[in-house]
């Protein structure tokens, strides 16, 4: 009977592992097809299905997606071709850059000229190719250089001392992006009418100056003159949006020319956080924009001397090229007066992302270098107040003063007929004209409350007022103090006569008042375009230099513009 029910024992156990081993391989196999799969599916992955899956700003550092070809085949037919290319390219460029060098001459030089120029026997290499998704009726490519040149270039420049300087331009390094626009697409051959080519992106251009025979560094000044003359040259020569058009077939090529698209209005509020500079003292921060670098389309602010908080409200107009590309860069600096100033950090708008006709109010982190792009360190913010109009735009906002004039930038006062149409010989009556007028008016300010304001007392409690000052008339206006608490109610209003709208600010500073003196908690500035746009609104601003602590306040305008005494 033992037996018996021994082997009974032995036939289900044995059963029972057989089972468990059948399912445990099954299940292995299955696991097995299911990861084939999943490698599989990598494998026919694209590089936007990669994005898609992991958002960009988990990427590691050394992870980069190109859309570039490889053009191996393009770098060997031009290394054979390259000495025909050399002699026909640089009496090209010779002739197109020479002038315009002339143009940015140093002030101390009566002469800068080319007396040799060829691009050397080292052919630049491509190392990427793009299509560009663009318009119907062209094509646009944008290839990746890199050129090591051992070009031979030499500047003769003459001094009013008439001193002649034979300059070696030499050890060229140059790394960027060439765009070809291919337009318009035509049905002959080779079905393109003509051909656009521009700098796109300049990422890296280094070269060294000598005089031949001698030594440029013992007349102070003139390597940096020279090299910065060249660099504008090339940026006005031949950087997008500027392009150079070759027609292929006759016709009217005129509209690939560069032309100006609209404006844009800018409004420098203020920084706050600022990067401290210097040792002793804290850093004099200035600020410089630009749409393109150039000397003559580049604004410089004025300088706020130790400050870290530093209010500018100063407005700057730029004519916009091509808002699809441009970008809007600010650059702070510490004025260091006669040794160089140096860079806290910058930051750029990208004019695409701006609705047109509308303001878009930014704070943008400052960071050192715009082509790194994980710049974590907490460097301070600029304020910002941006509005970008079209040429021949109507933004339907009339001036009550006269149904002569439309308001359609931050000055809000342009001639009829100056908006668009005519606007590269309407540009300087128009800007002029807005000068001329004074957006004028009476603002009414509700200090309705304040919520969670920090505590400063000993007691866990504030005894909190507001002081309300307009920044040019330095017209004040102070709340009532409310004791104990802090989530005051103040519901008061104040009125202020306004005389010129554009051009200033409203500060609300908030103080804990105590028997023997007065603790700051904060601080709201605004400027005042949004009321003046809008007419009255609404809001609640965050308390700036405090923890916690926001204002909740109401505005409204009532408008009276004058014109300037001639």
């Amino acid at each position: 009977m033992g037996f018996v029910v021994g082997l009974v024992i032995g036939l289900i156990v044995g059963l029972a592992i057989i089972v468990l081993f059948v399912r445990n391989e099954n299940s292995r196999s299955k696991l097995r097809n299911e990861l084939a799969a999943t490698v599989a599916a990598f494998a026919r992955m694209t590089v936007e299905d990669s994005r898609k899956i992991l958002p960009e700003k988990f990427y590691p550092s050394w992870v980069v997606f190109s859309q570039h070809q490889k053009l191996t085949w393009l770098n060997q037919h031009l290394t054979k071709i390259w000495p025909y290319v050399n002699e026909a390219a640089s009496d090209l460029i010779k002739a197109s850059v020479e002038p315009v060098l002339e143009q940015y001459r140093p002030i101390v030089l009566a002469s800068l000229k080319f007396s040799r120029f060829t691009l050397g026997t080292v052919a630049p290499q491509f190392t990427g190719v793009s299509i560009i998704e663009d318009e119907a009726d062209s094509v646009t490519m944008e290839l990746e250089l890199q050129w090591d040149a051992n070009s031979s270039i030499i500047l003769d420049i003459k001094t009013y001392l008439g001193v002649s300087l034979p300059v070696q331009v030499k050890d060229i390094g140059f790394t960027g992006v060439f765009r070809l626009i291919f337009k318009p697409l035509v049905n002959e051959l080779p079905c393109f009418g003509a051909v656009c080519f521009s700098l796109r992106k300049k990422k890296k251009m280094d070269f060294t100056l000598k005089v031949i025979g001698g030594d440029i560094s013992t007349i102070p000044g003139l390597s940096d003159a020279i090299e910065s003359t060249i660099r504008d040259a090339i940026e006005d020569s031949i950087t997008w949006p500027v392009r150079k058009i070759i027609p292929i077939l006759p016709g009217d090529y005129s509209d690939l020319e560069l032309k100006p698209v609209g404006t844009l209005e800018v409004k420098l509020v203020q920084a706050r956080d600022l990067t401290n500079k210097d040792i002793i003292g804290k850093s004099d921060p200035y600020a410089v924009l630009y749409v393109r670098p150039l000397p003559d389309k580049t604004k410089k602010s004025k300088t706020i001397n130790n400050e870290l908080n530093p209010i500018w409200n100063e407005h700057y107009e730029f004519i916009i090229e091509d808002v699809t590309t441009q970008h809007l860069v600010v650059r702070i600096y510490d004025d260091e007066g006669l040794q160089a100033s140096e860079l806290i950090g910058c930051a750029q708008v990208l004019l695409r992302d701006l609705e047109p006709g509308k303001v878009k109010d930014v704070w943008l982190n400052l960071v050192k270098d715009l082509e790194i792009q994980r710049d974590t360190k907490n460097r301070g913010q600029v304020h910002l107040e941006l509005l970008y109009c079209p040429f021949g735009m109507e933004n339907g906002f009339t001036n009550p003063f006269t149904s002569n004039f439309s308001m359609t930038s931050l000055e809000k006062v342009i001639k009829s007929g100056a908006n668009g149409t005519d606007a590269i010989e309407n540009e300087e009556a128009a800007i002029n004209k807005k000068k001329e007028v004074i957006i004028r008016g009476v603002l009414a300010v509700t200090m309705i409350s304040a919520e969670d304001l920090p505590i400063v007392d000993l007691m866990g409690k504030a005894d909190p007022y507001v002081v309300l000052t307009l920044k040019k008339t330095e017209a004040k206006h102070k709340t009532r103090v409310v004791n104990d608490s802090l989530n005051p109610v103040w519901n008061q209003t104040f009125d202020f006569v306004v005389e010129d709208g554009l051009h200033d600010m409203l500060i609300l500073e908030v103080w804990d008042h105590d028997t023997f003196g007065k603790d700051y908690m904060g601080r709201c500035i605004l400027t005042l375009t949004r009321v003046i746009l809008e007419g009255e609104y609404k809001d609640a601003l965050p308390l700036e230099g405090a923890k916690s602590g926001k204002l909740n306040l109401h505005l409204k305008w009532m408008p009276q513009p004058i014109f300037r005494d001639s």
